[in-house]
């Protein structure tokens, strides 16, 4: 089913936070909803026994995404939404029926007091390999999460959404990036706050041009070809409110300071199809371990 939001649900906590967000996005984007659930067959010796065998352990798990759809409905009618059961590992699985989505939506638990979150190797695999946009939901999602406070102060679904954080190297700007987070903005009637930053070059550091004039020569140069970049994205959505944000310094710590005011963060992933594991990058990779919101990872390039 093509142009379909996508979400993978294990039962477990994370997975139906991500399973709310998605029939949220779904409603956004006007699209169905597709609950996918993935099990892995029992070993045969497993299944022989009487009350762990394959047999049994379909029925369980065949009710997993049955009484999440009836949920999604009830919460959010109008939403079309369908369930699909697939064997095999999941992180394969999901890869594969992320072909036919538009958006792919999966959880990822926090890790507690270090302040993290847990993308684990299902995730990490899907991330890396997937085809359509990623999105990544925190245990504790909540609607009103993504929106500013109410008059009162207090947590509400019925605000305006949060800017979207869009994560940008401007030195390899790519459309399907770009576009995909001025679409996020739109659809959400909210800003898109852009984040880059710069770095002086390498002899900066050592030679006699560490001054505050030529700094902020560098600075300016680099604002400018922020602006260049996005200029005819801002002549294709005239309607978004654009904040450009060119930063010095680490493009980490800029994007998860951002990140804390975001309905959503959006950054990029090049595609890298090789053998030896997973290929994202540093920034990305930060993003979807310590950004409190959804992440969505885009693949481009």
């Amino acid at each position: 089913m093509l142009h379909t939001v996508i979400v993978g649900l294990d039962g477990s906590p994370e997975s139906r936070a991500a399973t709310e967000w998605a029939a949220r996005e779904a409603k956004l984007r006007n699209l169905p909803l597709k609950i996918v659930h993935v099990w892995e067959p029992v070993p045969e010796p497993m299944a022989q026994a009487p009350l762990l065998g394959g047999e049994t352990q379909q029925h369980w798990t065949e009710r997993i995404p049955r009484e999440a759809a009836q949920g999604v409905r009830l919460r959010h009618p109008g939403v079309e939404v369908h369930t699909e059961q697939v064997s095999g590992q999941p992180g394969t699985a999901l890869a594969e029926v992320a072909g036919s989505a538009e958006l792919l939506v999966l959880g990822s638990r926090g890790l507690g007091g270090i302040g993290g979150f847990m993308v684990g190797s299902v995730g990490l695999s899907v991330v890396a390999r997937a085809d359509c946009p990623v999105v990544l939901v925190r245990t504790l999602e909540a609607a009103a999460d993504e929106h500013e406070m109410d008059p009162a102060g207090i947590p509400s679904a019925a605000s305006p959404f949060r800017p979207v954080v869009l994560g940008l190297d401007v030195e390899h700007p790519d459309e399907t990036l770009i576009g995909f987070a001025f679409d996020a903005a739109r659809l959400r009637d909210t800003s898109l706050r852009v984040v880059h930053s710069w770095n002086p070059p390498a002899y900066y550091a050592y030679g006699p041009s560490a001054d505050p004039a030529f700094h902020e020569a560098l600075a300016h140069t680099d604002a400018e070809a922020l602006a260049e970049v996005l200029r005819p994205w801002r002549t294709k959505y005239p309607d978004v409110e654009v904040v450009e944000e060119s930063r010095y310094g680490s493009a980490v710590v800029h994007l998860l300071d951002a990140a804390s005011e975001a309905s959503l963060v959006v950054v990029g992933r090049r595609h890298r199809r090789s053998q030896f594991g997973a290929h994202i990058g540093h920034v990305t990779h930060a993003a979807m371990h310590h950004c409190t919101v959804p992440v969505a990872v885009v693949p481009h390039g």
